[in-house]
């Protein structure tokens, strides 16, 4: 008892000053003495922490609670604290509940490499205190693992926004929702029992397996998804497409015979079901040799673009990096990778990131928040003009959030600029803050959140929200959107404020006039107006030979000032959205 106390208080101690398990010495069966571990852990910084199924699974188990203790906290939303958890392939006795900024990695070559027996979840955790809803459980995030839940045969992932479930096999059921939840995203996961949603307003899911699918609220989209429900629209709120179109699955690190690999997974066609039980044909491995490891407290703009210059990619960290430049990607098949949710922040009105108009390359797990100082751009790919084409090897974009206000004020008047052609994006969220510091409809001012200028971009798991003009603007030409959130903003001070011309507010999601091919499904939208009556025309804007494109769409009055309205679903027609007649759906 007194080993396990003083375990627990030097725990907490280097909680506190955030330091991990450096240099620690662990016995292992069979050996007559003890061995350092293999990898030097202060190379990835203080905030990784990195387990060996060898190791004191009590001592891990007081880590990890200390760990979701302190990011449920008050404030924890919006705190400066990152954590990435790193497991070796082997089998771990443990409950790791997840919170805020908390990113869990398993280092296998396979799912079915990291075993976690008990439970990876994300809860309605508060002080400690269950909240009854999880609208807020944003930044988070869990890939590569095999979860084998010991309570119920169920695990729970109850999360909304920017809480990507990845590469995931779980041996029982998934349960996403505890309490109110409104959102989220899974890929390459496989659920060998059911997948309860709930409550879950909105969810997508791409490439995986599952026995059964029971719920679903507004808008339920299936890509490339094996016993994927049937649709039934609008009867009931499914959209199922057969196979993915195009994709590669998001990059993932391994470690074996003590080194770790990045493994880049290949670009498929017309795909269906998990990449992982394929063998991983047509896989790259990059040597973390290949990578800058940027840190926080060392690294600012020039040190990190010096490297990409020499030809390095890049890994982030956990941290807040403050960029007075923009990160310059210039090399074709450039890989930016963050684990433990690192986050960028212009500091001088500059961009984050500016790619340009080159192939192959993979910016994946990263924040980015608009700076104090007004930036016009956050991250754009693709200079102006970009008339490249790159079908054979597109750039992709992976679970990248973009916020302007929250955690401080902050503005810009875009967030994501594509330019370049044949730009996968998989899974973003775009975010004019609606609660934290520095939100107002006059502070944390933003237009738009996403505008597309590319040929042939395709996304799955747009989730754009709370801008103050459109919050999608795609130029364009053959464009494709696989499931589509977005929240107009709470916050117009009054409907004269927020017309332009003759026409009130503006649409969520418009295609420009002069696009002549584009398709869009499951597309969602919702408004809640709190201040004076607020009126929009229509929530979807195309030219009137695409309207028939835009597949499987919601419109939903949420709540608000109850004289707000929104005149129609998509060019004038198909109903009005009101506090009388709170959800329209149509084909």
């Amino acid at each position: 008892m007194k080993f396990r106390i003083l375990v627990m208080g030097l725990l907490m101690f280097f909680i506190g000053i955030q330091i991990g398990f450096t240099n620690t010495i662990y016995s292992r069966p069979g050996k007559s003495k003890n061995v350092t571990d293999t990898f030097n852990q202060t190379l990835l910084g203080k905030n990784v922490f990195v387990f060996d199924p060898y190791m004191d699974m009590q001592e891990i188990q007081i880590l990890i609670d200390s760990l979701h203790t302190l990011q449920t906290a008050k404030n924890s939303e919006f705190s400066g604290n990152r954590y990435a958890l790193l497991f070796k392939p082997g089998t771990y006795k443990l409950n790791v509940r997840v919170g805020y900024y908390m990113h869990v990695m398993g280092l296998g070559k396979s799912p079915e490499d990291v075993i976690i027996e008990g439970s990876v979840s994300s809860v309605s955790l508060k002080d400690g205190v269950r909240t009854g809803h999880v609208l807020t459980n944003f930044w988070r995030a869990a890939e590569n693992l095999k979860i084998i839940p010991t309570v119920d045969s169920t695990n729970i992932w109850a999360v909304s926004q920017a809480a990507p479930l990845r590469r995931v096999h779980i041996k029982g059921n998934l349960k996403l929702f505890d309490g109110a939840s409104s959102g989220g995203f899974m890929a390459d996961c496989k659920i060998d029992g059911t997948v309860f949603s709930g409550s879950q307003q909105q969810w997508l899911t791409r490439n995986s397996i599952f026995k059964k699918w029971e719920g679903g609220v507004w808008n339920m989209m299936y890509v490339g998804v094996v016993n994927a429900p049937e649709e039934h629209w609008p009867e009931k709120p499914v959209t199922t497409i057969n196979e993915t179109p195009l994709v590669r699955e998001k990059p993932y690190w391994t470690y074996s015979n003590g080194k770790f690999i990045l493994k880049m997974p290949a670009l498929k066609e017309n795909s269906t079901g998990v990449d992982w039980q394929n063998k991983n044909s047509g896989e790259k491995s990059i040597s973390i040799n290949k990578f800058y490891i940027a840190r926080p407290n060392i690294d600012d703009a020039r040190s990190i673009n010096r490297e990409l210059k020499s030809g390095r990619h890049i890994l982030f960290t956990p941290g807040i990096y403050s960029l007075d430049e923009s990160l310059k990607v210039i090399r074709p098949g450039t890989v930016i990778m963050g684990i433990g949710m690192p986050t960028l922040v212009p500091a001088k009105g500059n961009k984050a990131i500016e790619v340009s108009d080159t192939e192959n390359a993979t910016i994946s797990g990263l924040l980015i928040d608009a700076g104090i100082v007004h930036s016009e751009i956050l991250m754009q790919v693709g200079e102006p003009g970009s008339k490249k084409k790159h079908e054979a090897n597109p750039t992709f974009l992976f679970d990248l959030f973009f916020r302007v206000g929250g955690p401080h004020e902050g503005s810009a008047s875009q967030c994501l600029l594509i330019n370049s052609n044949d730009v996968i994006v998989d899974h973003v969220w775009l975010w004019r803050a609606d609660h934290g510091a520095g939100v107002g409809w006059d502070k944390n001012k933003c237009a738009n959140g996403l505008i597309v200028n590319g040929n042939q971009v395709t996304i799955y798991g747009l989730f754009n929200e709370h801008f103050q003009e459109y919050q999608t603007l795609w130029n364009g030409e053959g464009g494709s959107l696989y499931f589509y959130q977005s929240e107009m903003p709470y916050d117009p001070p009054t409907a004269w404020a927020w017309k332009h011309g003759e026409v009130n507010g503006y649409a969520s999601y418009k295609v420009a006039g002069h696009v002549k091919s584009h398709n869009a499904w499951g597309v969602g939208i919702y408004n809640v107006f709190y201040n004076a009556p607020v009126i929009v025309d229509q929530a979807i804007e195309t030219p009137e030979p695409l309207e028939n494109n835009i597949h499987h769409k919601v419109i939903f009055w949420l709540n608000g000032n109850k004289e707000s309205i929104v005149r129609s679903v998509i060019n004038g027609k198909g109903g009005s959205a009101s506090s009388s007649n709170r959800k329209v759906a149509l084909e």
